[in-house]
């Protein structure tokens, strides 16, 4: 039965991985793509190291995917708003139909 859901769990995090390159090819600018890749790498590697922990038969195996998973989970998310704040900062533009700029108002509040 924990081979069923462990590979379960694999598959799962394959497609996420595959929807996450896809959006990586098609989204307009770099704050979309550093978005689908974020997801793709939190969601799909993380689903993906879970279900090798629960797949695999040996303890360190499964110790050594949860180790991994949850430095996924901490640093990803840290790492790509760092990237998307330095690529604010250094003038890169949002995408022309692009709704809500919020560091814009962050870095021009108005003088009230």
């Amino acid at each position: 039965m924990t081979d069923i859901i462990g590979f379960t769990m694999i598959t799962v995090g394959v497609l996420f991985d595959i929807f996450g390159c896809i959006g990586l090819v098609r989204f307009p600018d770099v704050y979309n793509r550093l978005q689908a890749s974020t997801k793709c790498v939190t969601l799909g590697t993380v689903m993906l190291l879970i279900g090798v922990a629960i797949a695999s038969a040996s303890g360190p195996t499964a110790a050594k995917a949860t180790i991994c998973a949850v430095f996924i989970l901490v640093t990803s998310p840290a790492a790509a708003h760092a990237i998307a704040k330095g690529a604010y900062a250094s003038g890169v533009k949002l995408w022309d139909n692009s709704v809500v700029d919020k560091y814009a108002k962050q870095a021009s509040p108005k003088a009230e």
